[in-house]
């Protein structure tokens, strides 16, 4: 029996509030409309400003409420859009903003701000979130969880697929009779940062300045040494590791080390940078053995990016999502439509391989 979900997701990269209304059964989905919406720029850099540790914890109360009243009034400019009658929808999948994600600390959680309360007091239908919470519970990196939607998607194409997400940070799904997958590291979320910082624009269309730019050898041998790229499956990560901060340091480092022999643009920064993402996920394809990569997610539109990636690849069929019939772009809102269905259904979500859990579990908590 066919049902219907909502989908919202806004990842690390706090760009835009993407929405998506699924058809659910249990072995199939079907995207019925999707949206984006614009991220509340304030609230944007509030929530930096929170994740870099300028904060209070009145703030973080607020910034848990006003995600929840963005995301309740993005929803509810949606359902008007598409004429959505709300009784037909069984549940919305709230994924939430994380703002900090610590799965090896000796007291281990993640944190995703976005009030579930005030989205089902507001739009009158059921929410259900916090996913990740008793994952890390049960003792596993509560993260990723694509890795489990992409094996439910494309599972019936062979076990020498893998799938690959470009977000604020890239996640890499390996697919077959246990599905695999982990972060590999930052993906968008330094390019971004860094071309916020010296143009003042959100992110790098096409790639076009990175391509503008010379890569700096010694630079990116020397990011490649970060310990997370040499750390084995499962792991994740986010903002809380690759952000400004291991960027300057880098950088410092880089200029300690040569003093003034060696003069950085900025452009050649960012193309250094945008090859760091290139080789830390062509590093894990690689060893994957996989014929086909499916790519999702916002890197996907960065024309440069899948160029190189391409490059570094040339034995592996690459290919974006939409050419198997899936949204590369609303990919993560329909996951999350999905694991409340999962959730309502009471069912076990497969990815205890992936996060290093001691056992699968069902996932989410429901807000009536």
């Amino acid at each position: 029996m066919s049902e219907f979900y909502i989908g919202i997701m806004s990842g690390t990269s706090l760009d835009a509030v993407d929405i998506a209304y699924c058809k659910i059964k249990d072995e199939s989905l079907e995207l019925i409309h999707s949206a984006s919406y614009p991220f509340d720029k304030k609230l944007k850099n509030e929530i930096l400003d929170a994740i870099n540790g300028l904060t209070t914890l009145r703030s973080i109360g607020e910034l848990d409420t006003r995600l929840g009243e963005m995301y309740a009034n993005a929803i509810e400019s949606f359902i008007a859009e598409k004429m959505i009658d709300k009784n037909e929808i069984a549940a919305i999948g709230l994924h939430g903003q994380t703002l900090w994600h610590e799965p090896n600390s000796k007291h281990p959680f993640s944190m995703q701000l976005g009030n579930a309360n005030v989205i089902t007091a507001q739009t009158g239908v059921s929410v259900v979130s916090d996913f990740r919470r008793k994952d890390i519970a049960l003792g596993g990196q509560g993260a990723p969880f694509a890795p489990a939607f992409h094996q439910f998607l494309f599972s019936k194409l062979g076990s020498s697929v893998a799938v690959l997400n470009i977000g604020g940070m890239a996640n890499l799904s390996i697919l077959g009779d246990i599905v695999m997958g982990y972060d590999t590291g930052c993906g968008n979320v330094l390019m971004d940062y860094w071309i916020s910082h010296k143009s003042g624009v959100a992110y790098d269309k096409d790639g076009e300045w990175a391509k503008s730019g010379v890569v700096n050898e010694w630079l990116l041998k020397q990011m490649l040494l970060e310990p997370y790229f040499l750390k084995k499956a499962p792991k994740s990560t986010g903002r809380e590791l690759f952000n400004g901060k291991w960027l300057k340091k880098q950088l410092e480092n880089f200029a300690k080390k040569n003093g003034n022999s060696v003069y950085l643009k900025s452009r050649d920064t960012q193309a250094t940078l945008l090859e760091l993402t290139v080789k830390s996920i062509a590093n894990e394809v690689k060893k994957s053995m996989a014929e086909t990569l499916i790519v999702c997610g916002g890197g996907g539109r960065n024309l440069y990016l899948m160029k190189r990636l391409k490059d570094e690849l040339s034995g592996v069929e690459i290919v974006l999502s939409d050419e198997r019939g899936v949204s590369s772009e609303f990919m993560e809102a329909m996951a999350f439509a999905w694991l409340a269905h999962e959730r309502m259904h009471k069912k076990c979500v497969k990815i205890s391989s992936v996060t290093g859990a001691s056992k699968d579990s069902i996932l989410g908590a429901i807000y009536e």
